[in-house]
């Protein structure tokens, strides 16, 4: 692998794992709504958000963190407003007090937020607007968490500390390394990276993971579905890999206030990837080495199949991780190249269309048979019995089954989005 190759691995890696509190959709929101009050220099008098249906799907029925239990797009970016600290990113919420979870109920309640859905945007799109004393502050991320492409006050760019809008020039094209991505390579560079370079990120997603893991397994979260597969089948590798990634998932989707390492934008896909690598490392024994190599492959393989879905769609996310886990877990059995996209194209075509409805309690379930799906996709390309080319979306390489799936993520199912989030906003009727 060429030396800009390399380094283009380990920036995807860099910028896709790093911390979040919560469920990066609310946080989002929190965010964005810090960056507007921080530009404003004052608390605002009013705020306004603009959100796209995916953003307003994603917050409705998942628990602010750090909020006390609170839910919604007005908790969330009230409290951005109120104590959130714009220097954190997707840790905004971080330094929440008590005194802001009780003033926000009535500021909620007072209308001090008001909520509209915005049209033909991305589907990843929030934007704020701070009004005080006819000054206006407006703060917009749009297509990645923390992408931040308008930051201004009273019409003109500001910054805010290190933040500053990130705009393309007009006539500018910038390509997204990940577009350059191929399971060629990422098989490459998972077997070859100096561990120096991603030791410590690595191990960070992991311990990380593992502790918001061990407390969905402790504690009361969500449907307890971690807890649920651990007490029918405790002994049995499979069920502990699905168990710990969906833990930690009844955690975060419930408020939980610990921190997650995320990976393609989710804190779901971040676990979803490590877990159950970890636990087929523990089962057999594997080095330090092996389970960093075997991680890298599991991210970076979620992050290529996610990129031909985009952002946020219908698809449920955690099918595109699943495949990751999947690939990390070859890796772990001594599968070779040809047994590791086979794993990717058994797992996709499988559980290929999942839909999303919001992130709440029910994707730990989600994520269960999700990796459910990936070790079998595993087993049987270690066994070699595949799914083959022209079987449904199976195309002609494991390439073109990651596009075209990617593709009925990304457009077959955009009127599937609409209606999903029509019946949650109670706008279509289905008795």
């Amino acid at each position: 692998m060429d030396a800009t190759a390399y380094a283009e691995h380990v920036t995807i890696l860099q910028e896709e794992l790093v911390c979040a509190l919560g469920c990066t959709e609310p946080i989002a929101v929190a965010y964005a709504a810090a960056l507007a009050r921080a530009a404003l220099g004052a608390l605002p008098r009013h705020i306004d958000v603009s959100c796209s249906g995916n953003i307003i799907k994603n917050v409705k029925s998942v628990t602010v963190p750090n909020s006390g239990g609170m839910r919604g797009i007005e908790a969330a970016a009230i409290l951005g407003v109120l104590g959130g600290d714009e220097t954190r990113a997707l840790e905004v919420l971080e330094a929440i007090t008590d005194e802001h979870r009780a003033v926000t109920p009535e500021l909620v309640s007072q209308g001090y937020c008001s909520v509209e859905l915005a049209e033909g945007v991305s589907n990843l799109y929030v934007r704020i607007v701070a009004t005080r004393d006819g000054h206006t502050a407006i703060a917009c991320i749009e297509e990645r968490h923390t992408n931040v492409v308008e930051l201004t006050l009273d019409g003109k760019d500001v910054a805010v500390g290190e933040v500053r809008a990130l705009k393309t020039r007009e006539g500018e094209a910038v390509q997204d390394p990940r577009a350059r991505l191929t399971l060629t390579s990422i098989w490459e560079f998972a077997h070859t990276f100096a561990l120096d370079d991603l030791d410590e990120l690595i191990m960070r997603q992991i311990e990380t993971n593992k502790a918001i893991s061990d407390e969905g397994l402790r504690g009361d979260w969500g449907a307890n579905i971690g807890r649920t597969l651990l007490k029918s089948r405790s002994n049995d590798i499979t069920c502990k890999a699905r168990a710990t990634a969906a833990a930690g998932s009844d955690a975060r989707m419930s408020g939980c206030s610990m921190p997650v390492v995320i990976c393609c934008g989710s804190g779901n896909q971040g676990i979803t990837c490590s877990m159950p690598v970890l636990e087929y490392a523990h089962e057999l024994w594997s080095t330090r080495e092996e389970l960093v190599r075997a991680v890298v492959l599991s991210d970076l393989t979620a992050v290529h199949v996610k990129y031909y879905i985009g952002e946020l769609s219908a698809f449920c996310g955690a099918v595109s991780a699943s495949c990751g886990a999947g690939a990390g877990i070859c890796l772990l059995r001594g599968g070779s190249f040809d047994q590791f996209e086979a794993t990717v194209v058994n797992t996709l075509v499988n559980v290929g269309g999942i839909v999303c409805d919001g992130a709440k309690p029910s994707c730990a379930a989600k994520i269960s048979a999700a990796v459910d799906a990936a070790i079998l996709g595993c087993d049987m390309a270690l066994a070699g019995n595949n799914f083959l080319p022209g079987e449904g979306l199976v195309g002609d390489t494991p390439e073109e089954s990651i596009r075209a799936m990617g593709y009925v993520g990304r457009v077959g199912m955009q009127p599937t989005d609409v209606e999903i989030l029509n019946i949650m906003i109670g706008k279509t009727n289905v008795s």
